[in-house]
């Protein structure tokens, strides 16, 4: 029983030691590791599990080791930040796998690619044809990075023209029926207006599994109950925020035209719109009640 006692003492030290080791190597995931700190976290886990049972073995001597390892990897960490050469060394570089969509065998030769696992890759990015790949890298951590020809990128409010406002980080209000007083004044808003909310759906906080606010203000909330499924804006609601975007942007377009034909055609859609969001709203009264 002393021996077993002995083993436990020293496997909460190990346990200790190996999570402030981890703690200073920064935080990566294992597809982001390089080869050398693959092996080295494997070798830490090794000398912790010989120091927690070999109990013959001095226990400074495996605190020794553990810290070589550690030191080691930590003092290349810091000088590959400050060098390239060293870094590119330590931690490879990418290499161009597909240029103007062609595939370049060399280099995949050079880093014992097979087609197959090009395609596959591919795949993951949801690009079925070479031909449709600009540009392809295979990054140093394993990663295929994909750039799709102009034509075969999907569009974007940008290539039409249309500003778009900024989004809005969701915050998440409450968990497990418990509300997040942070997360409500990160959004600017209150717990009244959260009550308020709820009570339209004749729910209370206790009965919420998770609620977000998102964009616009509006409230997404998951119940407890699945029965009564999840709550959603009204597709008028959405209809009417979504004109008021429109009815904003044509304003902006009026404003910054140069042609004076122009401006009119913007100005005049724009009083349309108004005009359809006063019916839409019962005459000026706003159903959305995220505002």
């Amino acid at each position: 029983m002393e021996g077993i006692g002995v083993i436990m003492l020293r496997s909460l030290g190990a346990v200790a030691i190996l999570f402030a080791i981890t703690r200073f190597l920064g935080k990566k995931q294992i597809s982001q590791l390089s080869f050398f700190e693959y092996v080295t976290g494997i070798t830490l886990g090794e000398l912790a599990g010989f120091l927690s049972t070999d109990i013959e073995a001095h226990y400074l001597h495996g605190i020794a080791a553990l810290a070589v390892w550690f030191l080691v990897p930590f003092f290349l960490e810091i000088t590959t930040l400050k060098s390239k050469w060293l870094r590119h060394f330590f931690e490879g570089k990418g290499t161009v796998v597909i240029r103007n969509g062609r595939i370049l065998e060399n280099e995949l030769k050079r880093e014992r690619y097979t087609a197959d696992e090009l395609m596959e890759q591919l795949r993951t990015k949801s690009v079925f044809q070479v031909a449709d790949v600009e540009f392809a890298m295979l990054e140093a951590s394993g990663d295929l990075s994909v750039l799709l020809k102009k034509e075969k990128q999907p569009l974007t409010p940008g290539d039409l023209g249309l500003k778009m406002g900024p989004d809005k980080l969701p915050h998440t209000v409450i968990v497990d029926g418990v509300v997040d007083d942070d997360e409500l004044a990160a959004s600017s808003l209150t717990r009244e207006w959260l009550t308020k909310q709820l009570a339209k759906i004749n729910a209370t906080a206790d009965n919420v599994f998770l609620a977000q606010i998102g964009d616009q203000n509006k409230l997404y909330v998951d119940l407890y109950d699945d029965s009564r499924g999840i709550s959603q804006e009204k597709p008028q609601v959405e209809l009417i925020s979504t004109l008021r975007q429109c009815t904003a942007d044509l304003d902006s377009f009026a404003n910054s035209a140069t042609d004076l034909n122009a401006r009119i055609k913007y100005e005049q859609t724009a009083s349309s719109l108004r005009g359809v969001l006063k019916q839409l709203s019962g005459g000026g009264k706003s159903t959305n009640g995220t505002e």
